[in-house]
């Protein structure tokens, strides 16, 4: 056998050495850059609330005298009882976790039943009717804010809370959550033997169905209280009296005072993050299953 026979033979697996030597390096190398864009966002991310923080340790002079400097300021407990003179802060944290527990908690047992419907029920119109609602979630929000005034404003519920929570406890997007996670995880099977028990539809939905819809629940109840508890534009326009007022319509109302104390505000703002914070380091599991339990089929 020829040293050329040989060398024509071995060059395809010494080829095939190379690329995979290649292969592993370059992966490693797509690893590193992964690391250090994740790296680079969780800085962008974490980085505001932290300035807000130590911002919120610090007397006005101090946030605009000096530069970019991250040590922590004396004056936390003037800004604390600055902040309680210049809004009635706790008041209106107890408001928005008064308007967001309820809101979300209405909204998880409509949209939930929507969900049942859409996923379960065969009707006339289902499929326009379920296009429809998915095609409203591409609307701006802005664009109902003036409807939206008028309809509170002739039922009679100016300055009251349940303006601010009630029309937005069935939305879109939860009623599809829901809709998706029926089709995807509850048999039909199960539903057949439920019917066959005897159980009607109400019992079938409250016995059967909710209960294997809490991966999907936990999710949109994180979804809903974010979107309950950063509400602004829909609190500016209906609530008025300054006790009625939610968080941040609380934190907006002081920026035009004189000399406004930034030191109180940034105080007030990094308190009213930390319902959130706690919110997702202990839910964030049961928010990636309920989002992904819908994707198999539907």
């Amino acid at each position: 056998m020829s040293t050329d026979y040989i060398a024509k033979k071995a060059s395809p697996l010494m080829t095939l050495k190379l690329s995979d030597r290649a292969i592993e390096v370059l992966t490693k190398v797509l690893m590193v850059i992964l690391a250090v864009i994740l790296i680079i966002s969780a800085i962008v991310t974490v980085f505001p609330f932290v300035w807000s923080a130590l911002l919120s340790t610090r007397d006005r002079t101090e946030i605009f005298g000096t530069g970019i400097s991250f040590a922590i300021g004396d004056s936390l407990a003037i800004n604390y009882a600055r902040l309680q003179e210049i809004m009635p802060f706790w008041q209106a944290m107890f408001n928005s976790i008064y308007v967001a527990f309820l809101g979300t908690s209405i909204s998880l047992l409509f949209c939930s039943m929507g969900g049942y419907a859409f996923g379960v029920f065969q009707f006339r119109g289902k499929k326009i009717l379920f296009g429809m609602l998915v095609g409203s979630m591409m609307i701006p929000p802005v664009l109902s804010l003036i409807p939206y005034f008028m309809i509170i404003k002739f039922i009679g519920l100016l300055d009251n809370h349940i303006a601010v929570w009630l029309p937005f406890t069935t939305t879109p997007f939860g009623i599809f959550l829901m809709r998706q996670h029926v089709v995807a995880s509850i048999p039909k099977e199960l539903l057949e033997a439920a019917k066959l028990d005897g159980a009607g539809q109400l019992r079938t939905y409250w016995s059967v169905v909710l209960p294997l819809m809490k991966p999907a629940l936990a999710t949109l109840a994180i979804v809903q209280f974010v979107f309950f508890w950063n509400m602004f534009m829909q609190p500016l326009v209906v609530l008025t009296t300054p006790e009625n007022y939610v968080i941040t319509q609380a934190l907006r109302s002081v920026q035009g005072i004189p000399n406004t104390p930034w030191g109180a505000v940034m105080l007030g703002t990094t308190i009213s993050i930390l319902p959130l914070v706690v919110t997702y380091l202990f839910a964030s599991k049961q928010m990636i299953s309920g989002l992904t339990s819908g994707a198999v089929k539907g």
